[in-house]
């Protein structure tokens, strides 16, 4: 770990204006410490921003307003969050080991770094970690890897359980500066590589993340997450998939779909969610509709098992969240 200077934040002002000046802002910790142990991330001043009053999980009204200082644990147990919203409660439960979930915030997870080896390895080449350096994964050990939403600069797949499910859902991140808030569509909010994989989300110098809020709607309670991973113990996906659907008289009315663990981002699926709307629920729709969950995808030298595999973690998702009661 690098040399740097530690500071508390006593109220938003000061928080806000350490932000302003570069300083990283830092609140379980999770995984900026992890990452400035490794000496991947080296900032220049770090403030802890834990005195912040951005703590209310509020369900009033039907929607869903979350403060970005909320734990992953206090989140996920929340009752009236498993009755309303259970694929972000199930998305949460799976994120991590319990003693992660109890430390880590929500703003945090959503701007949790990628798990690439490259990426942490700071011997070798990574256009995020060092840009114009190249992308180690690309020619190597890709398995984990993404197939849809990659780039010639990177292949890394976005770690957040959390963030699949808000994406599913339409979340808005509400981001603050000194000039007031900014409300970001989280499917907005994170960004594909393209040429410039060192800018993953959109989040602006000096902002912070004040709290995650998403809508109202009949398919929110009939909703789950399914996570597909090595071990069933502490691991990152390699295909999950959140779904929610809104299932009146035995036919789909509306339908949410959203994959992680095969994507560079939180990946939407307009596709499988257009296939399934208006249909009545049967077996056949379900193979149907999660034949599109791959649509564009290009495989690698290691992963192109993620292709059988994120339809068919698509199609036991639609089939499992239909049949709920």
């Amino acid at each position: 770990m690098l040399p740097f200077t530690f500071s508390r934040a006593t109220d938003e002002k000061s928080a806000l204006a350490a932000g302003r000046s570069g300083a990283r802002y830092i609140a379980g910790g999770t995984t900026l410490v992890d990452l400035m142990r490794e000496t991947v991330e080296h900032p220049g001043a770090v403030v802890d921003i834990n005195a912040l009053p951005y703590r209310d999980i509020d369900l009033d009204g039907g929607r869903l307003r979350v403060g970005s200082l909320v734990r992953m644990t206090d989140l996920a147990t929340h009752p009236g969050l498993r009755q309303a919203y259970p694929v972000l409660a199930q998305a949460l439960e799976l994120s991590a080991s319990a003693q992660l979930r109890n430390m880590a915030s929500i703003g945090g997870n959503l701007m949790q770094r990628p798990r690439c080896l490259y990426f942490r390895d700071v011997s070798a080449p990574c256009n995020r970690r060092s840009p114009g350096s190249g992308c180690g994964a690309i020619s190597g050990l890709n398995r984990t890897h993404a197939i849809l939403g990659a780039s010639d600069q990177c292949v890394a797949t976005h770690p957040s359980d959390l963030a699949v499910a808000l994406v599913a859902l339409d979340a808005v991140v509400i981001a603050r500066d000194s000039r007031g808030d900014r409300r970001i569509p989280v499917g907005q909010f994170f960004r594909q590589p393209g040429s410039t994989p060192d800018h993953e989300h959109d989040l602006r110098p000096g902002e912070l993340i004040v709290a995650v809020e998403v809508p109202a709607g009949p398919e929110m309670r009939r909703s789950g997450y399914l996570k597909v991973r090595d071990r069933q113990s502490y691991e990152f996906a390699l295909a999950s998939a959140a779904v929610a659907l809104d299932v009146t008289a035995g036919v789909v009315r509306a339908a949410r779909v959203a994959v992680g663990g095969v994507a560079t981002v939180p990946w939407r699926l307009p596709a499988v969610e257009q296939a399934v709307i208006g249909q009545p629920v049967s077996p056949a729709l379900w193979t149907a509709a999660a034949a599109h969950a791959a649509d564009g995808a290009k495989p690698l030298s290691n992963n192109g098992f993620k292709l059988e595999l994120i339809r068919r973690t698509v199609e036991r998702q639609l089939a499992a969240v239909a049949a709920l009661r």
